[in-house]
């Protein structure tokens, strides 16, 4: 892949995950500020003519998606798998690929120590 760009969205959404021991804090109910990253990638004569693989206004359409569908959500009410960050990667990369179709990477952060990511 010759060029890749990278933008960032944020939102805050509670989750809880199933098959996890009752101890387990991640079992219980519990929230997070969730970073998710759109990686975009084309080849060098994919951005012709116009010098750039898409305008990041045109994502603003993901924006407001996150919006209306997971800001201020139960993530187990939304996605018809357990919500783990790995998860929502794919399924946020299948959901959003159709639309973007130069969409290489997904990336979901919980904390600003960990990310995971789903790639093409």
């Amino acid at each position: 892949m010759g060029f890749k760009i990278t933008k960032k969205f944020e939102f805050s959404a509670s989750h809880q995950l199933a098959d996890l021991p009752a101890e387990h804090q991640c079992a219980r109910m519990h929230g997070h500020n969730y970073v998710v990253e759109l990686e975009l990638g084309a080849e060098d004569a994919d951005l012709l003519p116009v010098g750039f693989i898409r305008d990041y206004g045109e994502l603003s359409t993901f924006k407001d998606w996150i919006d209306k569908n997971l800001d201020h959500r139960h993530l187990n009410d939304v996605m018809d798998v357990n919500p783990t960050a790995e998860n929502m990667a794919a399924w946020v990369y299948r959901t959003w690929l159709l639309e973007y179709p130069e969409l290489t990477c997904v990336r979901v952060s919980e904390t600003p120590k960990t990310w995971a990511e789903y790639r093409a």
